[in-house]
């Protein structure tokens, strides 16, 4: 089962990435995109049919392109409006992960620390 849905795509980050990259690369293929992204073609396909569903990317053959099944990805205008939008909240998901990780890397230091105190008064392992 598809861990998306057509309705909440706009708030994946695996959606962010892929804009990300469609908007370095218009001509990147789904097969790139499911390396470079780390995702399963089958995310990625699902993912980009989400997205053209969601009027926010056009799919189109490249002109007098010898491989027919070559495509390039063009943003909407509400497709960029909404990048805009995801780049913010992706911004915000990170942040939120970085708050989350000092924390922890505080909990872990005072526990590393309490935990060497107690092994000066012990026995050490050789």
């Amino acid at each position: 089962m598809n861990r998306y849905n057509r309705s909440d795509i706009l708030n994946s980050e695996d959606a962010f990435r892929i804009l990300k990259e469609i908007e370095s690369n218009p001509r990147v293929t789904q097969r790139y995109l499911s390396k470079k992204c780390s995702i399963s073609l089958g995310k990625i396909n699902f993912l980009m049919n989400a997205l053209v569903d969601k009027g926010m990317v056009e799919i189109r053959n490249f002109k007098n392109s010898k491989n027919k099944i070559a495509y390039m990805y063009l943003f909407t205008p509400q497709g960029i409006k909404i990048k805009a939008q995801l780049t913010r909240q992706f911004l915000q998901w990170k942040l939120e992960e970085y708050e989350k990780l000092k924390r922890e890397i505080e909990y872990f230091k005072k526990e590393a620390y309490a935990i060497s105190l107690h092994d000066v008064g012990g026995d050490k392992p050789a």
